[in-house]
C-alpha cells in the first residue's frame, strides 16, 4: 500500500510516500520557512535528490509544489495519483472528539474546523493540507492522525486545571499535550535502546521536542504522564512566535491597563512573542548566527530558552521519581549542539553530564551525546513522524 503522509507544521511541511508495510520511503522531503521570501525545498529519492530555494506564501502553493514533483516527468516516483491508496495527515488538536486515528469525513473536518481557535498556527494548515490532497489524491483514502491521541494517557492529577469542576465535565477543558506522534516515536526507540543496551528500566524518560513548536514530555513506562503543552499548543517552553508560560495577570494587564483587544493579544501570544519577539528572529538558524556574531538580545533568548527547559528537567524529574534519559528531538533538537549544551550544562546533580565532542557529531541515527560517567543517557534521536502516522493508517485501514 503506498501511502503519503502530510506534515504540515506552522511553518513547514514534512512529507514523504511509503510502501507499507514494509516501511519503505520511496520519497520524502520539506518545505520550511513558509511565509518567507527564502523558503526551503528539499525532494529526496533513491535516484534524486533536489534542493531550492524559492519564496512559498503558503501552504497550499507548497502542497501543490510537492504534488508536482510526484508526478514529474523526469524525477517524478509515481506517474498517476491512482497508485496512492491512502494520504495519512497529521492534525494538531483532536479536542475531545477525537481519541484515535480516524478515516477524514466531512463530519470529522467541521470538528478540525471547529479546533481551529485552540490551535491557530496548525489546524487551519493541518486542513488546508487535507482540502489540497483531497484534490490532488482524489481516489486516496484520506485520514487524520492527531497528536493529541498519545497523551490521553496523562492522569487527572495532570490534566485537570484548578478551575470550576464544571469547565472539565461540560466543556471539556484540560490539558490535551501535542507533537504526540514524535514523542511516541522517539520514546519508543529510546526504550529500546535502552533495553540493547542492557538498561532494562528503560521506564523513566523525558522527550524534548524542539522546532518552531516545542514540547517535553515526561514518560513513564513507555506512557505519556505530564507535558509542557496544554489546552492549547502555547504555553510551556519558549517557541518559535509562541510566548510559552506567561502570568495571566499579564493579559488581563494588557487588555485593561493598556487597551489591547483580545484579538490583539492572542495574536501577539501566537504570532509576535516567543524567540521573534525577544530578537527579530523566528528562526534559531538566524539566531545563533547573531548571537555568535555579539547580537546581546539574541544570547539571552537563547539563554532563557534552555533555562525554561531545564526548568521541565527538574519538576519531570521530580514527577518520575527518576530519570533514564533524556531525548533531544525535532530540528533543533537534533541539530543544535548548541541549545543541548545550554540545557545540559550544569546538570550534574540529575546525573546529566555531555560529552562535548560527542555532542558536535551529526548524524541521522541514534546516539548518545553523554559521558561515560553520566548517570542518564542523553540521547539524541531523530524523530520520524512520518512513519508512525504511516503506522497508524496502515493499520487503521488493514484492521
Amino acid at each position: 500500500m503506498k501511502i503519503v503522509i502530510i506534515n504540515s507544521g506552522s511553518s513547514s511541511i514534512k512529507y514523504q510516500l511509503i510502501n507499507m508495510p514494509a516501511n519503505e520511503v520511496i520519497c520524502s522531503g520539506m518545505i520550511d520557512r513558509i511565509g518567507l521570501e527564502t523558503s526551503n525545498l528539499s525532494y529526496v529519492t533513491n535516484n534524486t535528490k533536489l534542493e531550492e530555494t524559492l519564496p512559498i506564501a503558503n501552504h497550499k502553493i507548497g502542497l501543490e509544489k510537492i504534488a508536482k514533483l510526484l508526478m514529474d516527468e523526469k524525477v517524478g516516483v509515481i506517474k498517476s495519483t491512482d497508485e496512492i491508496e491512502a494520504v495519512g495527515h497529521r492534525v494538531v488538536h483532536g479536542g475531545s472528539a477525537f481519541s484515535n486515528t480516524v478515516i477524514i469525513t466531512s463530519e470529522v473536518k467541521d470538528k478540525i474546523r471547529q479546533l481551529f481557535d485552540l490551535a491557530p498556527l496548525h489546524n487551519p494548515a493541518n486542513l488546508e493540507g487535507v482540502n489540497v490532497a483531497e484534490e490532488i489524491f482524489n481516489s486516496a483514502q484520506q485520514v487524520a492522525v492527531f497528536d493529541t491521541a498519545f497523551h490521553q494517557t496523562i492522569p487527572v492529577v495532570a490534566h485537570k486545571y484548578a478551575l470550576p469542576n464544571y469547565l472539565l465535565t461540560e466543556n471539556k477543558i484540560r490539558v490535551y499535550g501535542f507533537h504526540g506522534t514524535s514523542h511516541k516515536y522517539v520514546s519508543e526507540n529510546a526504550i529500546h535502546y535502552l533495553n540493547q543496551n542492557s538498561i532494562n528500566k528503560g521506564s523513566k524518560i523525558i522527550t524534548i521536542h524542539l522546532g518552531n513548536g516545542c514540547s517535553m514530555t515526561a514518560i513513564k513506562d513507555g506512557k505519556s504522564i505530564d507535558h509542557t503543552l496544554g489546552f492549547g499548543p502555547m504555553n510551556g517552553l519558549i517557541m518559535g512566535t509562541r510566548s510559552g508560560d506567561v502570568d495571566q495577570s499579564v493579559i488581563f494587564y494588557l487588555v485593561n491597563s493598556l487597551g489591547y483587544s483580545l484579538e490583539a493579544v492572542n495574536t501577539m501570544l501566537q504570532k509576535q512573542s516567543g524567540m521573534l519577539g525577544l530578537t527579530g528572529y523566528s528562526d534559531l538558524r538566524d539566531i545563533e548566527a547573531n548571537a555568535e556574531n555579539g547580537n546581546v538580545d539574541c544570547q539571552l533568548a537563547l539563554d532563557m530558552n534552555a533555562y525554561r527547559i531545564k526548568k521541565y528537567i527538574g519538576s519531570y524529574t521530580a514527577v518520575l521519581n527518576g530519570l533514564d534519559a533524556i531525548v533531544f528531538t525535532a530540528g533543533i533538537g537534533e541539530n543544535s549542539s548548541y541549545i543541548r549544551k545550554l540545557v545540559c550544562t550544569d546538570m550534574d546533580y540529575f546525573g546529566i553530564e555531555l560529552d562535548d565532542s560527542k555532542n558536535e557529531i551529526r548524524s541521522k541515527e541514534i546516539r548518545e551525546i553523554n559521558t561515560p560517567d553520566s548517570k542518564t543517557k542523553i540521547l539524541v534521536i531523530p524523530t520520524n513522524e512520518e512513519i508512525e502516522i504511516a503506522n497508524q493508517v496502515f493499520e487503521l485501514l488493514t484492521n
